[in-house]
């Protein structure tokens, strides 16, 4: 056994082993700790300064200011304007709704507005400010200022909103811009969609050059306590504008044409010059005001305008397939000259109507015209006459010929929305509808009907090729995208003999200039300037035989969407050829309706021109104009 001092003795040991280890294990830690504190300290030290800035301060972008629209002299389509704006901090108002009823007392809060100011309300932090209402007026922004001090958490802030000084007139064109959809923002790595309240191009040209139009986006340092609350501003970078768009566009004209095509219920209009394809007015009727978009359009409008079966929202410059009617039996002509089965002496007997495989097909003039020749023809808009020619060519190479004339598909016009038409041949029918082509659709498709479909802008690519010495030109709206893009100045040719151009130029002369052509009574009286063209009406229903028996029932008889559509081609001057026009009356009765149309866009065209011109020649110092004698006819607009 042991004694008492060895028992002693034992313990002290054990203690002191204990002591030795807890001591071992006090060194241990203070070591970590020391050697975490020196990882921290030394070699993580840049990493959490970092850190602690960035918790510190808040970089926060900045919208740049968007691009703006030109027309082809400098004139503004697209401007940004100052936006006064109402917000409110709720943590400063107290009660948020009691400003708010306070508010409605001041500027109009309806009842969806009211319903969106609550909601964000209650989404965003107490500190952030919520909008309450953007493009306050001079009389609002004075009413909510002399009020302020009863209004707690609101201020009166200063923003953009994109406007259009044009308004109706440029709406198709132009497009508008607006927020950011979710469905666009899924996918981007611009970090200018994620900003509140950023908008981007919807439609037109807005929507065409919308990257370039956005610019980049600015920075800005921020001071923020814990809370993310705002301390101060540290820096600010201001971003990149946007670029600078020219167009192509004359706004003068371009507000003409809408003027003169709004005492129509619904036409479109395209002006386009005929040797560099620049549009120099588009235009659709009924239009909408951008403006109104740009800043938030209700409800009641927007149902309004999708309702209307007049379709204002709709492009009809490009987006309106019609059957082009008489205007495509140029197309008919210079195939039959091109394919050597007629000469433009060639004469065809009308008696009103044609028989094929059993079947009549009638002319415009129930007696007929007589004996005619292809210029006649075009002239009195004889519907026999180009039966007969197609009848002989065949659809396929009346399709060829009409593709080469910018007809059968988009034209490639920069602007979104762009429909193709239809120019049918036997290889699209048998893929469409598993069945051969009938000769008889073959003279249905020479007068413009059945399943032949063109848009405004494409007849007047068509008479533009024409009438241009046979250049494919194609059309632009876009001269110039600032430091990125400028207009194309070459094209190749179409492949049609000279000789076979002029004698549709000559008969398109005659259908406006000699007694008895079918636009005659729409000629330009005004000396020195002049215009030819084509006139063209189409049917929209089925006349039956029941009906031309008894009488076939005029378009004012007639439901407005069962009335002929008109159209005319033109262009001007005559001798010198550099404006090309469409007009399309939809539902507008026949082709004599959209001549006078025509006329007075295509003498606006020659009167601006000259009007330009003199002025340039008025600035010229006297030494100069002197030296350089008359200048080249049409460089001006």
């Amino acid at each position: 056994m042991l004694s008492a001092f060895d028992r002693d003795a034992e313990r002290q040991r054990l203690l002191t082993r204990r002591m030795l280890v807890l001591g071992g294990l006090k060194a241990g830690a203070v070591s970590a700790l020391l050697a975490r504190l020196y990882y921290l300290q030394i070699v993580e030290s840049d990493k959490y300064a970092t850190m602690a800035d960035d918790n510190r301060i808040s970089l926060r972008l900045l919208a740049p200011p968007r691009g703006l629209i030109v027309d082809r002299h400098g004139v503004p389509l697209a401007v940004n304007e100052q936006n006064f704006r109402l917000v409110l901090v709720s943590e400063q108002a107290g009660n948020p709704q009691e400003v708010l009823d306070k508010v409605a007392q001041l500027i109009p809060v309806s009842e969806t507005e009211h319903r969106r100011i609550l909601r964000d309300l209650q989404r965003s932090r107490r500190f952030a400010p919520v909008t309450l209402k953007e493009n306050l007026t001079w009389d609002q922004v004075s009413a909510i200022e002399v009020n302020l001090p009863d209004l707690p958490g609101s201020s009166i802030d200063v923003g953009q909103v994109r406007s259009y000084p044009f308004g109706e007139a440029t709406a198709h064109v132009l497009g508008y811009v607006g927020a950011v959809s979710e469905k666009e923002l899924v996918g981007s790595e611009d970090p200018l969609l994620s900003l509140p309240g950023f908008r981007i191009g919807k439609n037109g040209v807005e929507r065409h050059h919308d990257l370039a139009l956005r610019g980049t986006s600015g920075t800005q340092q921020l001071e923020v306590n814990a809370v993310g609350r705002v301390v101060r501003e540290l820096s600010r970078e201001p971003g990149q504008p946007g670029r600078q768009v020219t167009l192509t566009l004359d706004a003068k004209l371009q507000h003409y044409v809408q003027q003169r095509l709004s005492a129509e219920r619904s036409a479109a209009a395209v002006v386009m010059d005929v040797q560099t394809g620049g549009i120099l007015a588009l235009n659709s009727s009924p239009s909408f005001d951008p403006n109104q978009f740009a800043t938030g359009i209700s409800q009641d409008l927007w149902s309004r305008l999708t309702s209307d079966e007049t379709g204002p929202l709709t492009n009809k410059a490009v987006a309106g397939q019609y059957p082009p009617g008489s205007t495509f039996k140029m197309i008919v002509g210079l195939a039959a000259l091109e394919a050597g089965i007629a000469t433009p002496d060639t004469r065809v007997f009308c008696p009103g109507h044609l028989e094929l495989g059993g079947h009549r097909f009638h002319c415009w003039k129930k007696g007929g015209h007589g004996g005619v020749n292809m210029s006649d023809a075009i002239k009195h808009s004889c519907n026999v006459y180009y039966f007969e020619m197609a009848r002989r060519l065949g659809i396929d190479r009346l399709s060829e010929m009409a593709r080469r004339f910018g007809l059968g598909g988009r034209t490639e016009l920069d602007l979104p929305g762009e429909r193709p038409g239809m120019i049918p041949n036997s290889a699209w029918k048998k893929a469409t509808f598993k069945d051969v082509w009938h000769p008889g659709e073959t003279l249905v498709a020479a007068i413009g009907q059945g399943y032949v479909l063109a848009t405004p802008i494409q007849l007047a690519v068509m008479t533009a090729r024409m009438v241009n010495g046979g250049y494919a030109v194609k059309p632009h709206l876009t001269s110039e995208v600032e430091g990125l893009y400028e207009a194309p100045t070459a094209w190749p040719e179409v492949g049609v003999k000279p000789e076979h151009l002029k004698v549709m130029i000559n008969a398109m002369n005659r259908v406006v200039t000699e007694p008895g052509g079918t636009a005659y009574s729409a000629r330009i009286m005004q000396a020195g300037m002049e215009m030819g063209g084509k006139t063209g009406s189409s049917l929209v229903r089925r006349i039956t035989m029941a009906e031309r028996a008894t009488g076939v029932k005029k378009n004012e008889d007639l439901p407005w969407k069962e009335r002929d559509h008109g159209l005319f081609v033109g262009y001007a001057p005559v001798h010198a050829p550099r404006f090309a026009c469409s007009v399309v009356v939809e539902h507008g009765g026949g082709g004599k309706f959209a001549a006078p149309i025509a006329r007075d866009i295509l003498l606006e065209c020659q009167m601006l021109d000259a009007a330009r011109l003199s002025a340039q020649q008025a600035e010229r110092p006297p030494e100069r104009a002197a030296d350089s004698g008359t200048p080249a006819r049409g460089t001006s607009l």
